[in-house]
């Protein structure tokens, strides 16, 4: 038995004061209970009751067992509460990462409303070029591009999202448009360095006929924003997620390359530990950022917001 365990049964055992009525609330046989007070007593080393055939006492090592293990039940019963309360209620510290660029340009404004709506709760944004783990960082919610996270975890969809390849108006009109994946190994290409994907290299699909490109470019970087610039600036082809080119494609800033070839996809998910027992800090959270980014999810394709 545990010692809290042990003090709830120290604790029914004075109160009844005798082994038969406590042996009834417990529902157990009298001398079970007899054993169990002989082993408590055995293992702290000390005799906590004097026990004769007509009644029983407490020596002054139970009086105080008995006192100080109450105030130590009424402390667990506070905590409990607390940590009970903390689970119904959002409130506490939320640590979430997001790669920089869409973290900065999509969920830091998302929390700042979640901050809003949810005052006790605080929340703590780190951006980095890859997706930290979970676990190994002690992160909250992770929210990643790309294949579907590590199946240990809980994973929902925040938006679906693709790959495209672009350029600037300028850069094509200069150096011409790309007719195949093959052409693009006689391009400049701009790269973004993003986890263990392989360098420089870049996979296509177009129906059932697949190409994979090993390309080369003046430029690389481990932020999305820097390469983007460079693409406006006509350094030359740049793959991007279609949630941050978008609007520059549309704006004609950027135009999209070899637009019928496919290109791995990069659905953004939330990531977070899952189970019966998630906080309702996190809960709140997930459902927050779900909700902020519905109306902007396009009802069927990812590509239909061009």
């Amino acid at each position: 038995m545990d010692g809290f365990s042990d003090i709830a049964f120290f604790a029914l055992l004075s109160k009844e004061g005798s082994m038969r009525s406590a042996a009834q609330q417990l529902g157990v046989t009298g001398p079970a209970v007899s054993k169990r007070l002989a082993a408590l007593e055995g293992r702290l080393g000390a005799r906590l009751m004097q026990r004769t055939t007509r009644r029983m006492s407490l020596t002054p090592e139970g009086e105080r067992y008995l006192v100080e293990g109450a105030r130590l039940l009424s402390e667990l019963g506070t905590l409990e509460r607390a940590i009970g309360g903390a689970a119904a209620v959002p409130q506490g510290l939320l640590r979430v990462n997001a790669t920089f660029g869409f973290g900065r340009r999509h969920i830091a404004p998302a929390l700042g409303a979640f901050a809003r709506r949810f005052p006790q709760v605080e929340v703590q944004l780190q951006l980095s070029d890859r997706p930290a783990d979970l676990l190994e960082d002690r992160f909250d919610l992770v929210i990643r591009m790309g294949d579907m996270p590590d199946s240990r975890w809980t994973a929902r969809v925040l938006a679906r999202n693709r790959r495209v390849l672009c350029a600037s108006p300028r850069y094509l009109q200069a150096m011409g448009a790309p007719l195949s994946p093959q052409e693009l190994t006689r391009h400049a290409c701009l790269f973004i360095r993003e986890g263990d994907e392989a360098f420089g290299t870049w996979h296509l699909r177009n129906g059932a006929q697949t190409e994979t490109v090993k390309v080369r470019g003046p430029l690389s970087a481990n932020d999305g924003e820097s390469a983007t610039a460079w693409a406006m600036a006509g350094h030359g082809i740049l793959m991007r997620s279609a949630w941050e080119v978008g609007p520059l494609v549309r704006a004609g800033q950027l135009q999209q390359v070899l637009p019928q070839w496919r290109l791995p996809p990069a659905d953004i998910y939330l990531q977070f530990q899952g189970g019966a027992h998630l906080p309702a800090k996190t809960k709140a959270l997930v459902d927050h950022l779900v909700e902020v980014f519905a109306p902007q999810r396009p009802p069927g394709r990812a590509d239909a917001s061009w």
